[in-house]
């Protein structure tokens, strides 16, 4: 996309985790639950489960046991030692899956001498907080370096409640920095040393040539890894010729508004087509168009935003002091935003109408793109562009979880899956909004109550703006 998303959020670098496998550490983050411990068994009783399974049926006043952390049974015998949570006329579905993310870690602005460490620390903890707190368990990270596999192991070892990740590393071309493959030969080493190091997803981005990307979705799918990303300006005006086998997911709406606003061919139906037989799934990440719009009209809404205190001060002065959004906006890039929203919104419809799966991602990171807490603001715009309730829960919950390969795990509430859930105080069925009113979340079997949530985010934001005075976005390089 011609607004640079990458550049327009945060210039450290951006980690994450993949956490497939078993959580097995008995303090259950003790710093973080303070003594708030639950047994390791648990049952919730008289709940109304919405599975999202096939075919999806409410399971009314059911009962759930949770063990260690896995589902145990459905509707079976609670075992004497249980604790027993009464969620009588709550609803209960699987943990969210933002699809779309770029996730903060330690950084510096400057490389002065050899062995510099980070000028900015962070929390693991702060940066999953907010993801846990929507009930986002299960993100997918699409610039995702090296120091991911170490915040992993925090995760691992028990130090750290946050949800899994799967990771995606970029490969772009032209002469800017990071992974850079300017031939097919370069592509294909690439993505072989993308393999080695561990990744398991591979990002397409905007400048590759064509030979050389569709050279990386071949090596890609040969070494049994699925390509995410952009459709590449090189194929500007000839948008069909994108679609080579294999490329998996494209990872915004715009992508094909941006690829086609020179071309006679605009029509959503005709795109959908396009993703349709070749098998490729799209992310619409509306959020960060509709965001994108608001702050380059004003940063009176974002300012006001009541999810910005629990983003990092440095990031909070960078989005309202230095935002590329508000000062580079003109009526030209206004009116573009404003067409590519409704472009973006028609072509959900054509994608829902060709049977396109469409899986919620949010670009988090982004300007005015808050983790966690976007994601209820995707769902809910998908929504708003044609989706029913259901279809919106089903992009973020089993569709993400299939196209992640660990739909076995995770993404439905069945018996011997992740106890990963959402507690709502409401039937999100009825009203997507529902699925804000979070009564607690399982993360990998680890009860977070409302009460609980609420006291690890008031001291998050606590954090934040006691240390607002220490940053400032222009003072960066001297951190």
């Amino acid at each position: 996309m011609q607004i640079n998303i990458l550049k327009n959020s945060i210039t450290f670098l951006l980690i994450c985790l993949l956490i497939f496998s078993e959580c097995k550490s008995a303090s259950y983050i003790k710093n973080v639950l303070k003594g708030d411990i639950h047994k390791q068994l648990l049952a919730l009783k008289n709940v109304n489960i919405i599975p999202m399974t096939i075919p999806n049926k409410v399971i009314e006043n059911a009962t759930i046991v949770i063990k260690g952390n896995t589902i145990l049974s459905i509707n079976a015998a609670i075992p004497d030692s249980a604790e027993i949570i009464d969620a009588k006329g709550k609803w209960l579905i699987p943990g969210l899956i933002d699809m779309h993310v770029h996730t903060l870690t330690d950084g510096h602005f400057n490389t002065n001498y050899t062995t510099r460490a980070a000028a900015i620390f962070t929390s693991v903890q702060d940066i999953m907080t907010p993801y846990i707190a929507n009930g986002v368990t299960t993100i997918f990270d699409l610039n995702a370096m090296a120091g991911h596999f170490g915040q992993r192991n925090e995760i691992l070892r028990g130090d750290v409640i946050g949800p899994r990740m799967a990771l995606a590393a970029m490969i772009n071309g032209g002469k800017g920095s990071g992974r850079i493959a300017n031939s097919p030969s370069d592509g294909r080493q690439t993505v072989r040393m993308i393999k080695a190091e561990g990744y398991e997803f591979v990002k397409v981005y905007s400048q590759l040539d064509e030979e050389t990307f569709k050279a990386i979705v071949d090596e890609s799918h040969k070494l049994g890894m699925k390509v995410v990303g952009h459709i590449p300006n090189s194929f500007s005006g000839k948008i069909d010729k994108a679609f080579v086998p294999h490329f998996g997911m494209i990872a915004h709406a715009e992508e094909f508004f941006k690829q086609t606003e020179r071309d006679s061919v605009q029509d959503p139906k005709y795109l959908a087509q396009l993703a349709k037989k070749n098998g490729t799934w799209v992310s619409p990440t509306l959020i960060i168009i509709t965001s994108a719009l608001e702050q380059a009209h004003s940063l009176d809404r974002l300012s006001k935003m009541p999810s910005l205190q629990y983003v990092h001060p440095l990031l909070q002065n960078k989005w309202l002091t230095s935002n590329n959004y508000n000062k580079n906006a003109t009526a030209e890039s206004i009116s573009r935003l404003e067409r590519m929203v409704q472009f973006n919104n028609q072509l959900v419809k054509a994608l829902k109408e060709e049977g396109v799966p469409i899986v919620a991602g949010t670009d988090a990171g982004s300007s005015g793109v808050v983790w966690g807490f976007s994601l209820h603001d995707e769902i809910a715009l998908l929504v708003k562009a044609g989706l029913t309730e259901e279809e919106a829960l089903l992009s973020a919950t089993r569709l993400p979880a299939t196209w992640l390969g660990i739909d076995d795990k995770i993404g439905t509430i069945e018996v011997g899956k992740f106890a990963d859930l959402i507690l709502l105080e409401a039937n999100p069925l009825l009203d997507i909004h529902n699925t804000r009113k979070i009564a607690g979340v399982f993360v990998n079997g680890v009860w977070l109550s409302a009460s609980k949530i609420n006291t690890m985010l008031s001291e998050l934001s606590k954090k934040n703006t006691d240390s607002k005075h220490k940053y400032e976005w222009k003072r960066r390089a001297d951190y």
